[in-house]
């Protein structure tokens, strides 16, 4: 069996970079690991943030797509991303925080999924909660010293993840009978799903909603893509989906991992990526996320690309 190992990234779209940028980094204290492009439009921004190094399960990766409408809310779509803290006065740090940028977030801490929470947006309108993490070790996470928020109150990496879908059921077959997580708990029109037993890092919160599919735009989530250890592990998989019935786009080279994708019947896209080799393939970890970086298939496209981007701005 070839385990899923949690989450891996979420992807997003964002209307403005420098924007992201300065919320990603600025305000929420992540670190910029790799400034890349769409590797399939290289004429697209592809930024990751994460912890020091970009390890799996922290990273938040967003194209950006600077003619991109609205977000028309509705079923069949990765519908909130919950980020982990160590502990509740984090929560009371984060609120104060987020209150000092002017970003709109709940007023009161509340619960969500059993664990106390605080649910905010970026500027984007992303659907975004910090989570306390109940004490558990996320043992991938790594510090980063310089960021501007304390490192007892960084964002430990990605949390429980809520996907709305017409048909639950449906849902519920292909990540229990394809992917082995394990569903602890059900609640009216929602299951809770586990890729990692006790583990909140690999969570998955799935509710039911009948009606129009989301429409996507700025703010809306691409994909959600789940951590294999290894292209062996990816290459079974791959097998495995579609023996269930799925079409893949087959296993692809990133260069910084190797993935694949697939749509289950709802229409959620899943990427499968592998845990390596990371982000220090190409940079020493001190220049994680300075300057573009490209894979070795476009650096001879370098000139062609760099024309195309518009420059993200310093943050003073």
């Amino acid at each position: 069996m070839h385990d899923i190992l949690g989450h891996h990234h979420t992807s997003m779209m964002t209307k403005d970079i420098n924007e992201n940028n300065y919320f990603y980094t600025h305000i929420m204290g992540l670190r910029r690991v790799k400034i890349t492009v769409n590797q399939d439009d290289p004429s697209m921004y592809h930024l990751f943030y994460g912890d020091r190094v970009g390890s799996p399960g922290t990273e938040l990766t967003f194209f950006e797509m600077p003619y991109i409408g609205n977000t028309y809310r509705g079923t069949n779509a990765i519908s909130r991303i919950g980020l982990l803290v160590p502990s509740e006065s984090s929560l009371t740090y984060w609120k104060k925080r987020l209150a000092a940028y002017d970003v709109l977030h709940d007023e009161v801490v509340t619960t969500y999924v059993g664990r106390k929470a605080l649910h905010f947006e970026d500027p984007d309108g992303l659907r975004l909660v910090l989570v306390v993490a109940n004490e558990e070790m996320v043992n991938f996470w790594q510090p980063w010293e310089q960021s501007n928020v304390p490192i007892e109150q960084q964002i430990r990496g990605m949390g429980p993840i809520e996907i709305t879908v017409r048909r639950l059921e449906k849902f519920k077959k292909t990540l229990t009978g394809l992917l082995h997580y394990k569903e602890i708990e059900n609640r009216e029109n929602e299951i809770t799903f586990q890729a990692v037993k006790g583990e909140v890092y690999g969570e998955i919160i799935a509710k039911e909603l009948d009606g129009k599919r989301e429409k996507p735009g700025k703010g809306s989530v691409h994909h959600i893509a789940i951590r294999v250890k290894d292209k062996e592990a990816l290459m079974a998989l791959n097998e495995k989906i579609k023996a269930w019935g799925f079409e893949t786009t087959g296993v692809i080279d990133r260069y910084y991992f190797s993935s694949l994708y697939f749509r289950e019947s709802n229409g959620i896209m899943f990427e499968i990526a592998t845990d390596g080799p990371g982000f220090i393939i190409d940079k020493d970890e001190a220049s994680l996320g300075v300057a573009l970086d490209l894979p070795p298939f476009l650096e001879e496209r370098r000139e062609e690309i760099e024309a195309t981007l518009r420059p993200i701005k310093k943050i003073e």
